[in-house]
């Protein structure tokens, strides 16, 4: 079976990495004989400093589905066309809008220096903060703030794009058309053998349609709809994911011995 983990708010929390306690999960699920991937809204290069380094050559979906690295090595991309892109900076120039851009590997910031998304925001310096026409592509486009974001958030969602309002931020992500983690699975083969799920925001509700077990850390009410399980944001919530973890691969192993 495919175990396919979020990273922040499901298996990572406040910025850190992945805890040793998850880590131990998570290795349990290979020795069980699983495959383990990663699908976040983060960029690749924004992924690995809270991967454990045993799991960086593993699948890694970044940037909601944009990217697709494996043995450390993007091998697929998905960037805005030229006219959608267009029309995106046009809303982004009359909303005076700051943002962080990711393009496969580089990004442009023009945000505030004290924003909390810079603690997330290349921490290893793999990465450079160039001029956005420098770009060859863009694959991600995250609004921190602007003179009316509701207005912004609705001219977007009249655009052939894919919009995510992380409520509890206060931003808006914005990835290409037709583009989520399970359009990335779809592309790599994996939905058609089967998946096992961990999130807990608006752009995993995708990813659960697809899944054949689902589960959800924290009580987003939009993902309530399609988790088989959930976990609620309370005391010993690492332990209970890491034991959550553990039983759906043993569940599965049997399963599978078993059909």
């Amino acid at each position: 079976m495919n175990f396919v983990f979020d990273l922040d708010g499901t298996i990572c929390f406040k910025g850190e990495a992945m805890s040793s306690e998850i880590v131990q999960a998570l290795h349990a699920v290979e020795q069980d004989g699983h495959r383990v991937m990663f699908a976040s809204a983060r960029p690749i290069r924004d992924m690995l400093p809270v991967i454990h380094p045993s799991f960086h050559d593993n699948i890694l979906i970044g940037g909601n589905g944009s990217l697709v690295a494996s043995e450390q090595t993007i091998i697929h991309s998905k960037s805005f066309e030229d006219h959608d892109l267009s029309l995106i900076m046009n809303l982004i120039d009359k909303h005076d809008a700051t943002y962080l851009i990711d393009s496969d590997w580089d990004y442009t910031y023009n945000g505030p220096h004290d924003h909390p998304i810079l603690t997330n925001l290349d921490p290893d310096n793999v990465a450079r903060n160039i001029p956005l026409m420098h770009h060859e592509r863009i694959i991600k486009i995250l609004i921190l703030s602007a003179n009316n974001l509701y207005a912004l958030e609705n001219e977007l969602q009249r655009l052939d794009v894919v919009v995510h309002h992380h409520g509890t931020e206060q931003v808006l992500d914005i990835s290409p058309t037709s583009i989520n983690k399970r359009t990335a699975l779809q592309t790599l083969g994996i939905e058609s053998e089967g998946y096992v799920a961990f999130g807990n925001d608006a752009n995993d509700i995708e990813l659960f349609k697809g899944a054949e077990y689902s589960v959800m850390i924290g009580n987003y009410k939009s993902l309530r709809f399609y988790t088989d399980y959930v976990i609620d944001s309370s005391i010993d919530l690492e332990s209970r994911i890491a034991e959550q973890i553990k039983h759906l691969s043993q569940k599965f192993v049997y399963s599978t011995t078993h059909s």
